[in-house]
């Protein structure tokens, strides 16, 4: 697996977490690397995926109003909080990806979420997740 597509997943896991208890992003941080780290039996995680990952999700939760705002406009018939926590920090990262990373292709971000779903959720989701990013892709 890329080092990319690793920090992403631990983007989500993180964001996840946050979407429970958001007071104090840092400490979530520290605490996410230190339990991950306590566990991985290959040492310590890149400081390039450390990086990348925080990056995700601190733009993530700067952007979270405008990012729950284009996924409330796209998901007709659901509102926010009738959706999957993991499917909705699935989408947050990859549209953090798609409006605020300009050097990361669109098609690119919705396919690293759509195995990201796969992964992490139910067989329907990719498809839900997949409609919903690719229409905020072709707005802009």
């Amino acid at each position: 697996m890329g080092a990319r597509r690793k920090a992403r997943e631990y983007a989500f896991q993180i964001l996840f977490q946050l979407d429970f208890d958001s007071d104090n992003v840092a400490d979530k941080l520290e605490q996410f690397w230190q339990t991950h780290n306590c566990r991985n039996r290959r040492g310590l995680v890149p400081p390039q995926v450390k990086l990348f990952a925080e990056s995700l999700v601190c733009g993530t939760m700067k952007q979270l109003d405008q990012i729950d705002e284009r996924i409330g406009q796209q998901s007709h018939n659901w509102c926010l909080e009738r959706i999957a926590k993991v499917d909705k920090n699935i989408m947050r990262v990859a549209i953090y990806e798609i409006l605020y990373c300009d050097d990361i292709p669109p098609k690119v971000s919705i396919n690293e979420a759509l195995d990201i779903a796969k992964k992490y959720s139910t067989t329907e989701s990719a498809g839900f997740i997949n409609g919903i990013l690719d229409k905020i892709a072709h707005q802009g």
